[in-house]
C-alpha cells in the first residue's frame, strides 16, 4: 500500500465515522480507525483498528504513527447527558488527538464540531462568523475542541473545523429511530407552535464529502455544512408522512408548556431526550453554505424531504434487526429506549 494517503479515522466505528471510511477507501486511502468499538465485519479486512480510548495519550499517539490526515470524530453526544464525559473526550480527547498530531507531523486534521456551538442563534442564516454562545454542556464542549483546533493552527498541521447541521441518512437511528418507529405504528407526531420553524438537516453523505474536500483541498479554515434545499419542521415531517402512509398526524404543543417538562424528564433521566433537543427543537436554525460553495466547490445534494425518507426508508426495511439488536455502541446507529416518551405518544 505504498504510496497511499494514510488517514486515521477516530471514532470510525460510528456513523459519520464509518461513512468517512467507506468514502475515503473508495478514493483509494489507506485508513486506520481508532476506537472502543469494533469497526463493522465490512471494513475489518480493509483497514487497521486500534482499540484505544481517545482519552488516553500514549494509544492516540501510536495510532498516528504514519498518518498523513486525521479525520477526528470521536465524541459524547447530546443523549450522553454527562459533563465528565463531555470534558473528557470532546475536550481533552480533542487536545490529545491535536498533540499527537504535531508530534507525528501528520500533515491535517478534520475536526467534526457541531451547530451546538452556536447554541439559539440569534438571527438566521447563521455564517461562519456570527458568534459562538453554546448554551448546553455538550455545545459548550464542542466548542472548546473548536478553540483547541483553532490555537494550534500555524504549528505545521492544518486544521480544519467542519460544522454540521443535524445529520441524517441511511441508517442513522438514536432520537431519529423514535421518530421512525412512531410513524411505523401510526402514532402522532408533535411539532412545537404548528413547526413553522425553518429547520436544515445535513445527509451523511454530503457531510462525508465535506470532510474529504477539507482535507484534500488543504484548508485551515471553519465551515458550517448543511442542505441547500430545506423547510419548516412541519413540512419535512408532513412530507415524511405523505410519503409512508401510514395513521400518523402533525400534533402541534405549545413550547411555553412542553419545554420545561421535556428538560425535567431529562434532568431525572427518564426521557431519552436530552436538554439540548428540548432547547431546538422548536427554533428556526440554518446556515448560509455560501462559503462551502465557493471554497470547497461542494453543493449538498439531499434535500431535507428526500433525506428523512430515505432514512425513514432503510429503517423500515432493517426494522426488525435493528429492534433485536441491543448493542449500544454507537448511539447514532442504535435503538433508543422511550422512556417517558412511551407514555407521551399515547396522548398525542
Amino acid at each position: 500500500m505504498s504510496g497511499k494517503i494514510h488517514a486515521l479515522i477516530t471514532g470510525g466505528s460510528g456513523y459519520l465515522g464509518e461513512t468517512l471510511v467507506k468514502d475515503l477507501l473508495k478514493r483509494g486511502y489507506q485508513c486506520s480507525i481508532l476506537d472502543l468499538n469494533n469497526p463493522s465485519q465490512e471494513l475489518m479486512s480493509s483497514i487497521t483498528f486500534h482499540r484505544a480510548d481517545i482519552s488516553e495519550f500514549n494509544a492516540v499517539d501510536i495510532a498516528c504513527n504514519g498518518i498523513d490526515i486525521i479525520f477526528h470524530n470521536v465524541a459524547q453526544v447530546p443523549l450522553a447527558n454527562d459533563s465528565n464525559l463531555f470534558n473528557s473526550v470532546n475536550r481533552l480527547g480533542t487536545e490529545n488527538i491535536i498533540k499527537a498530531g504535531l508530534k507525528n507531523k501528520c500533515k491535517h486534521l478534520v475536526y467534526t464540531s457541531s451547530s451546538a456551538i452556536y447554541g439559539v442563534p440569534a438571527s438566521n442564516p447563521v455564517t461562519e462568523e456570527c458568534p459562538e454562545n453554546p448554551q448546553d454542556p455538550y455545545g459548550q464542549s464542542k466548542f472548546e475542541g473548536e478553540k483547541i483546533c483553532i490555537d494550534s493552527r500555524g504549528q505545521g498541521m492544518k486544521i480544519s473545523v467542519i460544522r454540521p447541521r443535524t445529520i441524517i441518512g441511511r441508517g442513522r437511528l438514536g432520537i431519529f429511530q423514535i421518530l421512525f418507529e412512531w410513524v411505523f405504528q401510526g402514532r402522532n407526531i408533535p411539532v412545537f407552535d404548528e413547526g413553522k420553524n425553518l429547520y436544515q438537516f445535513i445527509h451523511i453523505d454530503d457531510l462525508s464529502e465535506a470532510c474529504i474536500l477539507s482535507a484534500e483541498q488543504d484548508s485551515d479554515s471553519e465551515y458550517n455544512v448543511g442542505a441547500i434545499d430545506f423547510c419548516s419542521m412541519r413540512e419535512t415531517l408532513e412530507a415524511l408522512l405523505e410519503h409512508a402512509k401510514t395513521n400518523s398526524k402533525i400534533r402541534s404543543l405549545p413550547s411555553s408548556l412542553i419545554i420545561p417538562l421535556m428538560k425535567f424528564f431529562a434532568f431525572i433521566r427518564l426521557s431519552p431526550l436530552s436538554p439540548y433537543h428540548a432547547l431546538m427543537y422548536g427554533q428556526s436554525f440554518y446556515f448560509d453554505t455560501t462559503k462551502i460553495e465557493t471554497e470547497l466547490n461542494l453543493k449538498p445534494k439531499l434535500s431535507n424531504k428526500n433525506a428523512i425518507i430515505q432514512s425513514y426508508d432503510w429503517y423500515v426495511k432493517n426494522r426488525e434487526s435493528i429492534l433485536l439488536n441491543t448493542s449500544t455502541n454507537s448511539t447514532h446507529k442504535s435503538a433508543v429506549k422511550q422512556g417517558i416518551l412511551s407514555l407521551v405518544a399515547r396522548f398525542l
